[in-house]
This record gives structure tokens, C-alpha cells and sequence, in this order.
């Protein structure tokens, strides 16, 4: 199979054009040093500036380029399984044991619709198994595993500790907003929850397994989100671009229920909130060197308080750690909607598009915003 197969969807250039399209948006260059770390021959948006000994914003590190792809170093190759098609992929999945990888070569398009909308099948990844594709080698794009459903309860359904994903491109059915269904439901007389809920709604990778690693992915298109956490620690989500998940109400790149994660090194655009939590007492998440390249509905970073649960507290989340990333667009980059139980430390971030902490970050107590790079080339 060609690589031109994957225009039935234009997943390549939705990839590439809607969340690097931030890029061009012009934002002053202050007068310190500064650094892209974008892999591109145009000339792109500084993503970190050195003030002093200070580094603000978002740095890669020795692994590859920020939101992975050309130039990252872990990318895998080869596996104990290769396979071709749906059919062989979930056979593959069902043999493979702890410390084996699945690997699906990256020009191959695995369509999972129908099996979704029929037989409520999701690709089960066992204990210690690896599902990877090779985005970024030799101009690989990935291979792409897609649903068309617009009710997509989940793709992938993580079954066990230390699973990891790698270098394939997760596409879901729905990049769209629906601003007036959102209205209509929760505008002045209106039905509310039920009504807003009869619309069906689509989730990536469901995990209630602690150590789950997502590396070099893209991850699209999921109106509830790309990645749920839904339980369990240890979960590392690096070096992938997660963007055009943005249904107003839902649209989450990554949520956290009753999980922690740390989260570095990614690209987010055209999400409702790139990170959110429900706030429950332990979740919570570090983020650390990612870019919000600029698109944004809502707030970039969120965590839900006890009045969004509804269960008489004012807990939000119990730690949260929020520092050197990089926040391109005009909407606030940080909300945490209530009081967590340990603290929240916002620091050594760059928001060039807000002028102060007040402008950037909307908290209660417990949540510490210092050292911060702001508009005009402003910390505090």
C-alpha cells in the first residue's frame, strides 16, 4: 500500500498545515536569546528565550525535536510481529507477550470503522507489549490507524501495565467544534446534559493501567479525547503532536481522571484544553517543554474543581507542575478550577501573548505562578 492512500482523509496536510499554520502568526522576537526547535526549512517561531541564566519555554532535549517525527532517536523499526490489516493486527495482539513489539509498517492505513460500528471493537494491547510504527524514519509519515464513526468509544484499550505506543498516527472522526449544538444545549432554556450527550462522541487510547508510554504519535479528530488516563501512575506522554480535538464541552488532548502523568515535549494546537483533569483526588500531571502552537478554543491547561463534579468540595486535582512550556495564542494558558490538595507550581514558562500572571493563569489557592516570561520580555 502507497502512502497515497492516506489522502481519503488529507490526515498528511491537516497534520501538517492546521497546527504549524500557528507558527506564522507573528509575535515579537525580544532581544535575548532565543531558539527554535521545530524541524522545518522555514523559518519558525522561537519556542524558548534565555534571560539571564534563566532558560523560559519549551527546549527539546537530547531525544529529537519537540513533537517528534524526522530527527527523533527512538523510533522504532522492526518488531516480533508485523502486520498488514485489521485481521492481523488484533491477532498479533492477542499472541504477544510482555517485552514484544507489534509492529505495523508506516505505510499501511488500518480502518477500523466499521469493526467499531458493528462489533464495538477496540484494539486490546496486553501487559508489556509495544504497538509501534516507524513516523520519522526515512520520511516515514507513520502508519495510520483511523475511525470514521462519529461514535468511537475508544480505539485502543490498554490491558495492562507498561504499554507503549509509538510512531503511528491516531485518527479519530471528528475535528469539529459544533459551537451551536453546545448552544442549544446549554444556552438559556435549554435541555441540558441529556440532550447535549444524545450526540456521540469519540475517545483515542483508554487506560486504567499505571506506566503507560505514548511517544512520536499524532494523535486527531477525537471530540472527548485522544488520550484518557483513567487510572493509574507512572504514565509518560512525550514527543508527539496531539491537535483538532476540540468539541466545545469535551475536546481534551489528554485527560486524567484518577491518574498522574508527566507530559513533555509535545506540540498541541486546535484543542479545547490541551490537558485537562477531572480534579478528583489523585490526579494530577507535570508538563514541561511543549508548545501550544496557538489555536486553542478554550484554556490550554485545565484542571476541574469540585464544583464541576458537583461533590461538595473544592478539591482540583491533588498535584499539578506546570514549567518551560511555550504558549503561542491569545487564550489564558493555564485554569485550575479550585484548590488542589498538595499544590500547583506554574514557573519558567513563556507566554509572549500575555502580559502578566493574572492575564495568564485563572487559580484559587495553592496555585504558585512565579518566574514567568510574559509580553515585552516581562518576569515575574
Amino acid at each position: 500500500m502507497s502512502t497515497k492512500n492516506f489522502n481519503r482523509r488529507q490526515f498528511v496536510a491537516a497534520a501538517s498545515l492546521s497546527s504549524l499554520a500557528a507558527l506564522s502568526i507573528g509575535t515579537p522576537v525580544l532581544g535575548s536569546e532565543i531558539n527554535s526547535e521545530f524541524d522545518s526549512g522555514k523559518k519558525e517561531k522561537p519556542t524558548w528565550k534565555k534571560v539571564g541564566n534563566a532558560i523560559y519555554g519549551a527546549k527539546a532535549d537530547e531525544t529529537g525535536p519537540i513533537g517528534g517525527g524526522k530527527g527523533y532517536k527512538n523510533i522504532i523499526t522492526s518488531g516480533d510481529y508485523t502486520v498488514d490489516s485489521l485481521e492481523s493486527l488484533i491477532d498479533a495482539l492477542a499472541k504477544a507477550k510482555a517485552g514484544q513489539v507489534v509492529f505495523i509498517p508506516g505505510d499501511k492505513l488500518i480502518d477500523m470503522t466499521t469493526f467499531i460500528y458493528i462489533d464495538k471493537i477496540m484494539l486490546k494491547i496486553p501487559e508489556g507489549v509495544t504497538l509501534a510504527s516507524d513516523r520519522g524514519h526515512n520520511g516515514s509519515e507513520g502508519a495510520q490507524i483511523t475511525s470514521d464513526g462519529i461514535d468511537t468509544p475508544g480505539m485502543i484499550l490498554i490491558n495492562g501495565a507498561n504499554v507503549r505506543i509509538s510512531g503511528i498516527r491516531l485518527e479519530g472522526p471528528n475535528p469539529k467544534r459544533y459551537l451551536d449544538h453546545h448552544k442549544r444545549s446549554f444556552g438559556p432554556g435549554g435541555p441540558g446534559h441529556t440532550y447535549y450527550y444524545k450526540f456521540p462522541t469519540s475517545k483515542g487510547i483508554l487506560c486504567k493501567f499505571p506506566d503507560l508510554e505514548v511517544d512520536n504519535c499524532i494523535i486527531t479528530a477525537f471530540s472527548g479525547a485522544g488520550i484518557s488516563l483513567q487510572a493509574g501512575t507512572g504514565h509518560h506522554i512525550h514527543h508527539n503532536l496531539i491537535h483538532r480535538c476540540q468539541y466545545n464541552g469535551l475536546g481534551y488532548g489528554v485527560s486524567h481522571d484518577q491518574a498522574s502523568s508527566i507530559i513533555e515535549f509535545n506540540q498541541f494546537n486546535e484543542n479545547r484544553h490541551s490537558l485537562a483533569g477531572t480534579g478528583r483526588p489523585g490526579c494530577g500531571y507535570i508538563a514541561r517543554h511543549n508548545v501550544e502552537l496557538g489555536i486553542s478554543l478554550s484554556h490550554n491547561f485545565d484542571m476541574h474543581g469540585g464544583r464541576d463534579r458537583k461533590d461538595n468540595t473544592n478539591i482540583a486535582g491533588t498535584t499539578m507542575e506546570m514549567y518551560n512550556n511555550t504558549f503561542l495564542g491569545p487564550q489564558r494558558a493555564v485554569v485550575i478550577r479550585g484548590v488542589p490538595q498538595d499544590k500547583c507550581d506554574v514557573h519558567h514558562n513563556w507566554m509572549p501573548t500575555h502580559k502578566d500572571a493574572a492575564a495568564a493563569v485563572r487559580a484559587e489557592e495553592k496555585t504558585y505562578t512565579t518566574n514567568n516570561l510574559y509580553a515585552d520580555g516581562k518576569v515575574s
